[in-house]
């Protein structure tokens, strides 16, 4: 592949990126407006004398048939990341009602778990931060999707896949959104460059026969697309961005490989 894809989302009603730069972003999250530091925005905003509102403790916001509940944290995340609508989407047509078992790791609240459940799998959501799976719980009851298959692990994601292939566990697709670097609930460290390797082979280790996908997502400026492409083995890998609304800019927002049988 010579040209590089980069994806941003187009259907997005209770979501606006209005401007960035200067390190910020201006966001629109439902009815209320946010700026929030963003590194990547190193350029001069197009507009003059932003403005943030006073949040509640929680809101609502939704996408398509989902809906994620909102509130600020001290790490200036929401609870969504916008950029990963389009990754929802393709999961949807991937799966499109075949009732695949899917494992979702590092899935903390939940959008790409609603995203497959929604759309006919069986998932099992793995996080070694309680309060983030509740949080996805509080989505999937929001959505509506109480009623769907979806297994909750609280666990240090390499410790889970080594005791799936113990168990002879398989699955049919992989989603995974690691972090830079992270503790598990035992204190296990976790560093993206070092780990990231392992975890790949050792998930290809607990795919199905006839595997549908796997899925990986990353956020940190040290690795490339082309870098997570080749690790995968395919040539689907690209930036994820948004789309500012003032002027139609893109803010890079995330590199993305899809490997697909």
């Amino acid at each position: 592949m010579d040209t590089l894809q980069i994806e941003h989302p187009t259907d997005w009603t209770d979501y606006e990126l209005i401007d960035s730069g200067r390190g910020q972003k201006l966001e629109r999250f439902g009815q209320y407006t946010i700026a929030r530091a963003e590194p990547r925005a190193i350029w001069l905003p197009r507009t003059p004398n932003w403005t943030s509102d006073a949040l509640p403790a929680s809101w609502k916001i939704s996408y398509n048939s989902l809906t994620f509940i909102l509130r600020p944290t001290e790490f200036k995340h929401v609870g969504v990341f916008p950029e990963q609508a389009v990754n929802w989407n393709w999961l949807a047509k991937i799966i499109n009602g075949k009732p695949l078992k899917i494992l979702n790791l590092f899935a903390y609240t939940g959008g790409a778990t609603l995203a497959a459940a929604s759309a006919g799998a069986h998932v099992t959501h793995v996080d070694a931060v309680k309060s983030a799976i509740d949080w996805a719980h509080e989505n999937v009851r929001a959505s509506g999707l109480s009623d769907k298959s979806i297994r909750w692990i609280e666990e240090d994601v390499m410790k889970f896949i080594t005791r799936e292939t113990r168990r002879g566990s398989t699955y049919d697709g992989i989603i995974m959104d690691p972090p830079r670097f992270g503790r598990g609930t035992k204190g296990e460290v976790w560093k993206l460059e070092d780990d990231l390797p392992k975890l790949i082979k050792n998930c290809r280790d607990i795919l199905s026969p006839n595997p549908a996908f796997i899925l990986l997502n990353a956020y940190t400026a040290d690795l490339s697309s082309i870098a997570i492409g080749n690790l995968l083995a395919t040539d689907n890998f690209g930036e994820l961005a948004l789309k500012e609304s003032v002027s139609g800019r893109l803010l890079p927002s995330g590199i993305f490989a899809r490997w697909i049988l």
